[in-house]
């Protein structure tokens, strides 16, 4: 009975449907309301950081918010949480600059799409799983390593910095090198004002959790500046605002465009699964749920592309704004709903007065969503207690990020895990002679067993593969020997490597006239052997059960 729920309570979180449809079985007037609720106090605090990720993406201020608005929408619409909200989010920023400034805001929409449409089809090819094979040292390396890219890229507007014309920030290395060339020209005034607000960030939260701090650093940062005339860069210094609501736009889809920008909708693609999917993981210990990871994936796709076609940018789930939503009630897909129309509403009515927002107080915000996604304890304390194989894959997705892209960073690092864990499982197989112990209750043991005088027994422990194929090699057939018995209990798993070294064995001790007996092969190694051919060719009379038949079989 156990068994049969399991595999359904599996099923029911695989299946492809939007979470939405199953919660509105039991909706009723009181969900509602916590939902429109907690709706509008995230849509409160998605409105300064959609502002304020847009800048740092390198686009206008109102394109986060048509990320928000449709995108939001959408994934809340058909995803496979109950309570994942998404948006613009800080691991987006860099990524989404460096394409723009590449490729123009072009080029970003067709990224977004290829991006959306691959989504889309992991969800279909239910590899929604798969996340689980992304090491925790990957993610904690590549999310430290975006944080402080984040970081870098807000230096210039924290502290007022005068760039000369033409000069490139396009790389992190770029960014520091033109900070640290350029830290003359710093403006106190700028400086002053983003040291308030970075310090109404830190308490603000202490003192009340229901208004955000970033939304009262927004309104001390425009008091400031407007009241004070301080010589301080405001948005509508730097950008041009629009308060009109998203329209339709059509991408350039031609060969050559599409190659272009193939690799960094991969980029988004990967990013969004993983970043989507670790925050429903989130959420589901929060609620006690569990999330339709192949739906979400269907969701995020759909989310990225309709927010590409009406000018936003990539989007995700954003674990910040999906705990707020929590916390504040919100219980099903509705109350993400209601945070993209009420940002409908923000965008017509208070986009003009987004202009006065000080850049310093961007900053500052980008400085705290930088810090609170970095993990930067967890980043220390895996240096400080991590085996050594993990510390290097950390450390060097941590740099790869900083230094080069995300992609480059997960590709290395997920290369270097392979290569770390084939040398470790390599390390743990281990093939020796038989050895007495004392265990009278296992039957498969070889305690005070009478072991024939033309027999030799080896144990193989660990997994017969690739890396530790050679090992199977070491065992040496003296031809004054009768029988060769391999004890494999231990062993879960063969490849065709470990098949070809064993085959190898066979073929010595058929050659020397010694019969070679395998004792207690388990499911997957038999199975393999017999698709082989090799079953048959050692023959299925030596093929034993446990050590005692194997003992019998090489004494008869």
């Amino acid at each position: 009975m156990s068994g049969n729920k399991n595999k359904s309570g599996r099923m029911s979180r695989d299946k492809i449907k939007p979470m939405l449809f199953s919660t509105m079985k039991h909706y009723d007037g009181k969900q509602f309301l916590s939902d429109v609720i907690s709706g509008i106090i995230v849509a409160i605090i998605a409105l300064p950081l959609s502002i304020a990720l847009a800048l740092a993406s390198g686009v206008s201020p109102e394109e986060g918010l048509y990320t928000a608005i449709v995108a939001g929408f959408i994934i809340s619409f058909l995803g496979g949480s109950r309570v994942q909200i998404a948006g613009p989010t800080a691991a987006f920023a860099t990524i989404v600059a460096g394409i723009v400034a590449k490729n123009g805001m072009s080029g970003l929409m067709l990224a977004t799409i290829i991006a959306g449409v691959l989504l889309i089809l992991m969800g279909l090819l239910r590899l929604g799983g798969l996340i689980k094979f992304i090491p925790y040292t990957i993610t904690t390396g590549f999310t430290f390593g975006i944080a402080v890219t984040i970081l870098i890229g807000q230096l210039k507007d924290f502290f007022g910095l005068t760039y000369p014309e033409g000069t490139v920030t396009i790389e992190t290395a770029d960014k520091v090198k033109a900070v640290f060339s350029n830290f003359g020209t710093i403006n106190w005034y700028a400086v002053l004002v983003g040291v308030i607000c970075l310090a109404i960030l830190i308490i603000w939260p202490k003192i009340s959790e229901k208004i955000p701090g970033s939304l009262i650093a927004v309104i001390v940062g425009i008091l400031i500046v407007k009241f004070t005339g301080m010589p301080v860069n405001t948005i509508e210094n730097l950008y041009s605002i629009s308060n009109k609501l998203p329209t339709f736009h059509m991408p350039d889809f031609s060969l050559d465009a599409v190659k272009s920008v193939a690799s960094d909708g991969v980029t988004i693609a990967i990013l969004a699964a993983i970043e989507s999917l670790l925050s429903c993981v989130v959420a589901d210990s929060m609620i006690n749920s569990h999330h339709r990871s192949n739906m979400e994936l269907i969701a995020q796709g759909c989310g990225n592309i309709g927010s590409a076609f009406f000018g936003g940018i990539p989007a995700t789930g954003a674990i910040a704004r999906t705990a707020a939503n929590i916390k504040n009630g919100g219980r099903t897909p509705v109350a993400g709903m209601v945070h993209s129309i009420v940002l409908i509403l923000v965008l017509v009515v208070l986009m003009p007065y987004a202009g006065l927002i000080p850049m310093p107080t961007i900053a500052a915000i980008l400085f705290m969503v930088a810090y609170n996604m970095s993990g930067w304890r967890t980043f220390i304390n895996q240096c400080k207690k991590a085996p050594v194989s993990d510390i290097i894959v950390l450390v060097a997705t941590f740099v790869l990020t900083v230094v080069f892209d995300l992609v480059v960073a997960i590709e290395v690092g997920m290369i270097v895990t392979c290569v770390l864990f084939i040398k470790r499982m390599s390390e743990e197989t281990l093939v020796k002679g038989w050895k007495l112990v004392d265990d009278e209750n296992d039957p498969d043991s070889i305690s005070l067993r009478k072991v024939p005088a033309d027999t030799m027994v080896y144990e193989i422990s660990g997994p017969m593969f690739f890396g530790a194929a050679d090992k199977i090699l070491t065992i040496s057939v003296k031809e004054e020997m009768k029988n060769l018995v391999l004890r494999m209990r231990s062993v879960n798993a063969i490849d065709s490597t470990a098949i070809n070294a064993l085959k190898t064995l066979a073929d010595d001790c058929k050659d020397k006239n010694v019969r070679l007996i395998l004792s207690h092969v388990n499911e997957q190694p038999m199975n393999a052997l017999k698709k082989c051919g090799l079953y048959d060719e050692i023959g299925a009379d030596n093929f034993c059960e446990h050590i005692d038949a194997a003992l019998e079989r090489a004494a008869n």
